[in-house]
């Protein structure tokens, strides 16, 4: 059994005292035993981390992996989102199994650089034969916590639908294969590495019925619901044209509202609709710098955290985003949420335990990620507060006004990922030549 002593850095715990000062941090068997200052080290393995600070590991709510080939495409560089969906549905048609597999693993690369230790996924087509499982083995090389959620489409252009025919599915074979992956691989336990959630992508590409069916599975499944909604105006007024109401009632009418639910972005909820959220305890994945790209706005997070709104933070995909860092994340975070309501709005503590805690309760793991405390998972990053980017900090807990956006180390279940800033089990030079081997393969038709 591993024994380590993270010992003299400065600890943030994000618990519910706010405690953090400079402490020793025990860490047995995938989990923190002990927190205190002056432990003894006894038999452990000790890294010192004066100079650091040391927090949870970051958690992401919200991506799509697959998209990592696809950063930066010009058609849709300027694009708002419908646009640019219809932009990049032709080139995502075009992938393989080994595409997802590769972008999965680029991804989780990026995320365990900038300090994540467990990242949610959204994989909502399956060109040329992909599966679900593509993405968890690709995710997998890298040795972060994976919540593989199993999107879907099924409405076609022909039926009114956005995305093109070829790229939607049958419902009930939807249905099924949502099934087979939730027996296959979802792991229930606190120390689970792998889970699945069930995650239609949109309302504006699924009927009404795999909405209400998509719920009911997971339920009996007892599986995380996951999809978009409120992103933008266009998301409103389609709502409001196909179904005659606005996204939280459309959601609260088919079972998609429940401390078991999280949606992405929520741009654009209003008061009744964050008060719903609030009532049901269901989740938002906060995706600043994608909701900046594509020009959407600017979410009322300050008003969700007001109302108890569970609130964490996502990436969104790299072609919307085109990175995945989840500390620069936070940092907008933080940015847009003075933007919108005045500097005083979002302190940069507030904004870090979002990416932490935040992120732990929206998936579902809050008992057990996203704090540092004796009992929970072993899930750590060391900040090296030495450096220029830090340099003149007078506060070194303000890590997201003054501090590197890049780990010097990442333990996740208590295993080194990132060690002195290198990635443990890659090989950055080689995944980039293949990442950048497939992108002139997609960008030729192939």
């Amino acid at each position: 059994m591993t024994h380590r002593l993270i010992r003299g850095g400065h600890v943030l715990c994000m618990d519910d005292a706010g405690r953090e000062g400079v402490l020793d941090i025990r860490l047995r068997g995938g989990v923190i035993e002990e927190i205190g200052p002056g432990l003894a080290a006894g038999d452990a393995q000790v890294l010192g981390a004066e100079g650091c600070l040391v927090t949870p590991g970051l958690v992401n709510t919200h991506h799509h992996m697959f998209q990592s080939l696809t950063r930066a495409v010009p058609a849709g560089q300027d694009a708002l989102l419908f646009g640019w969906l219809k932009a990049l549905y032709p080139i995502w048609g075009r992938m393989t199994p080994q595409d997802i597999r590769l972008s999965a693993r680029l991804a989780s690369a990026e995320l365990a650089l900038s300090g994540c230790s467990m990242s949610s996924d959204h994989l909502y087509l399956f060109p040329n034969g992909a599966r679900l499982e593509d993405s968890i083995e690709g995710a997998g090389e890298v040795g972060i916590r994976f919540l593989a959620t199993r999107g879907a489409m099924s409405i076609g252009e022909s039926s009114g639908g956005l995305p093109p025919d070829a790229l939607v599915e049958d419902e009930a074979a939807i249905l099924e294969d949502c099934a087979r992956v939730v027996d296959a691989f979802h792991d229930p336990s606190e120390a689970a590495m792998v889970q699945v959630g069930i995650a239609p992508c949109s309302p504006f590409s699924v009927s009404r019925e795999l909405m209400r069916d998509a719920a009911i599975l997971a339920r009996e499944k007892g599986v995380r619901l996951h999809t978009h909604l409120a992103e933008n105006e266009e998301d409103i007024a389609y709502s409001q044209a196909n179904f005659g109401c606005r996204p939280g009632q459309y959601a609260q009418e088919l079972g998609w509202v429940g401390d078991d639910v999280w949606h992405a972005h929520c741009v654009k909820l209003d008061s009744a609709e964050i008060d719903l959220f609030a009532h049901t305890r269901t989740g938002v994945a906060h995706c600043p710098c994608s909701n900046c790209r594509l020009g959407s706005g600017i979410a009322p997070v300050r008003a969700m955290r007001d109302a108890g709104v569970p609130v964490g933070l996502g990436v969104d995909g790299s072609a919307s985003n085109d990175a995945g860092n989840l500390a620069a994340e936070a940092r907008m975070a933080l940015l847009m949420a003075r933007v919108r309501d005045g500097a005083n709005a979002m302190p940069a503590r507030e904004a870090l335990a979002i990416a932490t805690r935040g992120g732990a309760e929206v998936l579902g793991r809050g008992r057990h990620l996203g704090r540092l405390a004796p009992g929970y998972r072993a899930d750590l990053a060391l900040w090296d507060m030495s450096g220029v980017e830090a340099a003149g900090n007078w506060d070194r807990a303000a890590l997201l006004l003054a501090g590197p956006m890049r780990v010097r180390d990442l333990f996740v279940e208590g295993r080194a990922v990132v060690q002195a800033g290198v990635l443990l089990g890659v090989d950055m030079r080689a995944l980039a030549q293949e990442a950048a081997a497939a992108v002139e393969r997609l960008a030729n038709g192939g």
